[in-house]
């Protein structure tokens, strides 16, 4: 009888309630200071790096209020420069926070070089999936009087003859000389 009578005392029911005013404020403070902190609805755009030399980019991102890390430079576009941006996580206009990091995926200095397969005496079709299995790009193609129609007599790259296992930068056009069928 007791317990109840305390639990529905007036004392009791101000301490419940300075209790939940009490955590109202607290919670109240650590929101605003969550978010004073965190810098929230406070957001930068992730300005277009393609293109970009990695020389350039310390002073570009420092300017930006971004950090960056290169994760990749595998796969070489002839189309940009050599250790130059090909691409980055998050991508450009990305709305991030102030000092995030940017990973970036960079050109490669150059092509690595690669075998020329053995590509004499096999038919036309052969030779350009080999071609451009290996890596390579089919170039031009010419054709000799040769007995086999289609059969490849020689391979060539910059208007010069090479044999089978010279080495060649990656994407290079691998010339073609064919036999036209004719004696």
């Amino acid at each position: 009888m007791n317990f109840l009578r305390f639990i529905f005392s007036t004392s009791f029911l101000k301490q419940i309630l300075y209790l939940g005013g009490s955590i109202l404020v607290l919670f109240g403070v650590l929101t605003f200071a969550l978010k004073v902190y965190t810098l929230h609805q406070e957001y930068l755009k992730v300005p277009d790096l393609k293109g970009i030399s990695i020389t350039a980019l310390p002073s570009i991102m420092q300017q930006e209020h971004l950090r960056f890390e290169i994760i990749d430079s595998t796969r070489f576009v002839p189309d940009l420069p050599p250790l130059s941006v090909i691409e980055h996580l998050p991508a450009a206009g990305s709305e991030v926070k102030k000092n995030r990091k940017i990973y970036l995926t960079v050109n490669p200095s150059g092509y690595r070089t690669l075998t020329v397969p053995n590509l004499i005496q096999i038919t036309r079709r052969n030779a350009e999936s080999m071609i451009k299995a290996v890596g390579f790009e089919l170039g031009e193609i010419t054709y000799e009087d040769n007995i086999g129609k289609d059969m490849v007599l020689a391979i060539g790259y910059q208007g010069k003859k090479i044999t089978p296992g010279t080495l060649l930068p990656k994407t290079s056009k691998i010339d073609l000389v064919l036999g036209n069928g004719k004696r």
